[in-house]
């Protein structure tokens, strides 16, 4: 925290009083002598001149009585030349008959009621952690995201751990269940090649991580807490690098014995290393798989790679020993409304909603014909049409609910009733809308076949149905949870949702469809990641060789290698991919496409 904010979290916690060459105003002390009081940070408070008729709390004269008027019954105020005004030479003196008193000072930055205290200076565990975070980034992070995700957050969290113990923060078992989160989302990179959900899940992993950080419980402190991080990274460098001046120093935490030994390690292990890599091939051989090669082009790039996430360390080091107090910024409960003008609206859009519903049931339980009779559209292309609109009114109903919770009437049980059943009427049919779009677009699926933008959004609009339940079950059982469990449920349905394989997913349902005489997208096919090989591999030639062609398998070291890369690989090496041409069976025109 910079010195200027702490002076003002001083002023305000002494009664918001400002400097007075700030505000031009003496003080002089109500029985004693001239002097001047001083606030929390030693600077004197500033007074403000009041006579019998200023404008007081009880009831004054106001503004015009402080201008010069009189208030009746009220003894005029002197003059300053005859009161004794203080001047540069000094103060009033007690006689003066002036009297004062104190004004209120600047309002506090923003973020002064949020920021915590300094923190503890950096200890040498955090340090290391930090450095051994940054050497692992220039190691390990070259050639992709796989298991070297998850190695790098080991020195990340015990970081964070040292930091915060030595500030004398105890981890919740809420903020280690988010961190065990965290870690378990970067499975997804581990377990899948394609880089959509392994990217989604490193998000979603950063997020549960500055919730652990932050230990946040309200929806502002939610949906702020990964930008801690950002405020803490520029204090962090400062932080970090005044621990590394105060090692370097010498005394009793000197670095330089640590530096010396791990000196004379690196030495020995690669002067042993190379002597027994040329006496053995087959170690050798095993060496060069576990020690990343690093040529000289890739230096810089990875000496940036080091640098970014040493500050990143430090940066989540310093959010664990002062973490930002997001919840802090919270709205308060709104302007509550009168029962007509909240209801009305709601009733209205619960009436909608049934009407949309019953409309629904008519049409898709009677089946296709029903659909092509009453507007000349397929069933396929009937569920098309619908689903994005059905998608974004889910969407604004959740809006709709959070605003109609926050003004709603809350003068007795009667109001609380009718919030719960007008609410609760709007949760339920919004379930049944979800129902409806996910219907609809399991039809196109089944007609067309599954794509990533399909999958996606349907399970976008699955997640969307658990929040509503976990509304459902805020307004019966209390809405304190509610953040954090719908936070929850979005990380639970990343981690399935890339632990899921979505490539192959998408293989195996277009694979099965031609199977069953329906037209193959190779081209779109083609595109997608190793996840779908296994899949693809099930095809008949020469449409396996011109599907498998495309797919990328990179030979990647072990510490960038996913288990479905893995998998894909040996299936390649055991049936190689043939030479066919395979210009016509990519072209759309042949296949149309299915996107």
């Amino acid at each position: 925290m910079s010195d200027g904010v702490e002076e003002n979290e001083g002023q305000r916690r002494s009664g918001g009083s400002a400097r007075p060459e700030e505000r031009g105003v003496p003080e002089a002390r109500a029985g004693g002598g001239p002097t001047a009081a001083t606030g929390a940070e030693g600077e004197p408070k500033a007074l403000a001149k009041t006579g019998a008729g200023a404008e007081q709390d009880d009831g004054g004269a106001g503004p015009d009585a402080a201008a010069g008027d009189t208030a009746p019954g009220a003894e005029p105020v002197p003059d300053e030349a005859d009161a004794g005004t203080p001047d540069a030479d000094g103060p009033a003196t007690e006689g003066s008959g002036v009297r004062y008193e104190k004004l209120p000072g600047p309002p506090p930055p923003l973020l002064d009621k949020v920021r915590a205290a300094p923190p503890a200076p950096v200890g040498t565990a955090t340090l290391v952690a930090a450095a051994a975070t940054g050497l692992l980034s220039a190691l390990l992070l070259g050639e992709g995201l796989a298991v070297n995700a998850l190695i790098m957050a080991l020195p990340l969290a015990a970081a964070a751990w040292f930091a915060a113990r030595r500030a004398g923060r105890r981890p919740r078992p809420a903020s280690l269940g988010w961190g065990a989160g965290g870690l378990a989302l970067l499975a997804v990179p581990v377990w899948s090649d394609a880089e959509w959900p392994s990217l989604l899940a490193l998000f979603a992993a950063v997020g549960l991580g500055a919730l652990a950080l932050h230990g946040c419980r309200t929806w502002s402190g939610v949906l702020l807490a990964p930008f801690g991080l950002l405020t803490s990274a520029r204090r962090a460098l400062g932080w970090g690098w005044r621990g590394v001046r105060a090692r370097a120093s010498g005394g009793d935490k000197d670095l330089g014995s640590l530096l010396r030994s791990v000196l004379v390690a690196v030495v020995l292990l690669v002067v042993f290393g190379g002597l027994f890599a040329a006496a053995d091939r087959a170690f050798a051989d095993l060496l060069g798989s576990l020690v990343p090669d690093i040529g000289a082009s890739g230096v810089p790039w990875r000496a940036v790679l080091a640098v970014l996430a040493a500050a990143a360390a430090l940066a989540v080091a310093h959010t664990a020993a002062a973490p930002t107090r997001w919840d802090g910024l919270g709205p308060g409960p709104g302007r509550a409304r009168g029962r007509v003008e909240w209801a009305l609206p709601l009733v209205l859009l619960d009436l909608l909603f049934a009407a949309f519903v019953a409309v629904q049931a008519a049409v898709l339980l009677r089946g296709e014909d029903a659909v092509r009779a009453s507007n000349g559209m397929t069933y396929a292309e009937y569920a098309r049409e619908g689903f994005w609109q059905l998608l974004f009114a889910t969407v604004l109903t959740l809006a709709v609910i959070c605003v109609a919770v926050r003004v709603a009437p809350r003068s007795g049980p009667r109001d609380k009733t009718l919030v719960r059943a007008v609410l609760g009427t709007l949760c339920l049919l919004t379930l049944i809308v979800v129902a409806s779009a996910v219907r609809r677009m399991d039809l196109y699926m089944d007609e067309y076949g599954l794509t990533r933008l399909r999958l996606t959004v349907v399970t976008m609009e699955l997640w969307l149905g658990a929040v509503v339940l976990l509304i459902i079950a805020a307004g019966v059982l209390g809405a304190r949870l509610l953040p954090r469990a719908v936070v929850a449920s979005g990380a639970v349905a990343v981690l399935a949702f890339g632990l899921a394989s979505p490539d192959e997913l998408i293989a195996e349902s277009n694979v099965a469809a031609h199977h069953e005489g329906r037209t193959l997208d190779l081209a779109y096919l083609s595109g997608l990641s190793a996840d779908a090989v296994p899949a693809l591999d099930r095809l008949d030639e020469p449409q396996r060789s011109c599907a498998l062609r495309s797919v990328a398998v990179e030979d990647t070291p072990w510490y960038a290698t996913s288990v479905s890369q893995a998998r894909a690989r040996e299936i390649l090496t055991a049936r190689p991919v043939q030479d066919h041409p395979c210009r016509d069976l990519l072209t759309d025109d042949v296949y149309p496409s299915v996107r």
